[in-house]
């Protein structure tokens, strides 16, 4: 059987038999449940397998790894180079589609690997919604750093777009990534890609400094009520109390209604429950326990609404500089 008619699980099989056990059962810890079993069959449903046929599949492997270590270090355009001059243009071109083929390389992977502040000084006269779609692709820590070095009008405007963003054409992507003076059109893949919306905004919000944050959250209650609403909703959620020093969070108990706290404590995870108790005195944090074990079953409406106001509390405090919540930005200067 010629390499080309074989699977990629049958290569696959191959590979891991011409590595030798040892090799193979550490690469067997990095795969799921369902992979190991297909290779393990696979690999006993092999018979034997030539020398040839070994070193035709090592070499695809090879090429394969070379061309990820490319892209890894300076996107497709520089694999493309590099590939064609270590292997020549028919057979790199063939890598490259096999690559493209298996893996999901992001739009704008380029851009993640500079810095947040050279990008910014690149990105900041772009239109809007231009920076909107760059942020979308980016880290949380990187779309942050950027969104706070912006105009003040102009931080609300972006966060705004990320938020309502929802399917962007790969041929918008195209024409942004050339302004950036990059190609990675052969990887854009060609159904629309889904970017943005309020979780990227929230997930950016959470981290920038509070000036920010406050700043784009007030624009967009006088812009856009409902979506400020819902992204105010998602940026601090019951579970994220685990965030908070013990001081922060008997300073929010002391707000809390008890009657409201076992509510909410039925619908949390252990580790939620556990802190809240620490936090509490023991007759309190047992007083708690009696209750939500005689209250019975909780309708799930009560328990996030409970878990709601306990939330609406922190945000409170934090507003008022009673507590810190951990975020990026400028939070951690002490003055």
């Amino acid at each position: 059987m010629a390499k080309s008619d074989l699977s990629g699980i049958q290569k696959a099989a191959i590979l891991l038999i011409t590595l030798g056990p040892d090799k193979s059962s550490n690469v067997f810890k990095h795969l799921k449940e369902d992979e190991i079993e297909q290779l393990t069959l696979e690999i006993s449903n092999t018979r034997s397998v030539s020398p040839a046929m070994k070193d035709e599949v090592l070499s695809e492997f090879y090429d394969v790894c070379l061309a990820q270590q490319y892209i890894a270090e300076g996107g497709v355009g520089y694999a493309k180079d590099l590939l064609e001059k270590a292997l020549g243009a028919e057979r790199a071109k063939d890598v490259i589609g096999k690559l493209t083929a298996s893996l999901q390389v992001r739009p704008f992977e380029f851009v993640r690997k500079t810095d947040a502040s050279q990008l910014l000084n690149f990105i900041q006269d772009e239109h809007p919604q231009t920076i909107a779609l760059i942020l979308s692709y980016l880290s949380s820590g990187q779309a942050s750093i950027i969104i706070s070095g912006l105009p003040p009008e102009k931080q609300t405007d972006v966060a705004k777009r990320i938020a309502v963003m929802d399917r962007t054409s790969p041929d918008v992507i195209k024409e942004v990534e050339k302004v950036l003076e990059q190609k990675l059109s052969s990887l854009v893949n060609q159904d629309y890609t889904v970017v943005g919306g309020v979780d990227a905004i929230v997930e950016i919000l959470n981290t920038v400094d509070r000036g920010t944050e406050k700043h784009i959250m007030e624009s967009l209650e006088i812009e856009d009520p409902e979506l400020a609403d819902e992204i105010r909703k998602k940026m601090f959620v019951f579970e994220d109390i685990l965030s908070l020093d013990d001081r922060s969070v008997q300073r929010v108990l002391r707000e809390v209604d008890n009657n409201e706290l076992a509510v909410a404590l039925k619908g949390a995870n252990e580790e939620v429950q556990n802190l809240i108790f620490s936090n509490l005195s023991k007759r309190l944090a047992s007083m708690i326990k009696e209750d939500m074990e005689f209250m019975g079953p909780v309708r799930m409406k009560d328990v996030e609404e409970a878990q709601q106001k306990i939330v609406n509390i922190i945000r409170k405090l934090e507003d008022s500089a009673e507590i810190i919540i951990s975020r990026g930005g400028g939070d951690e200067i002490v003055v």
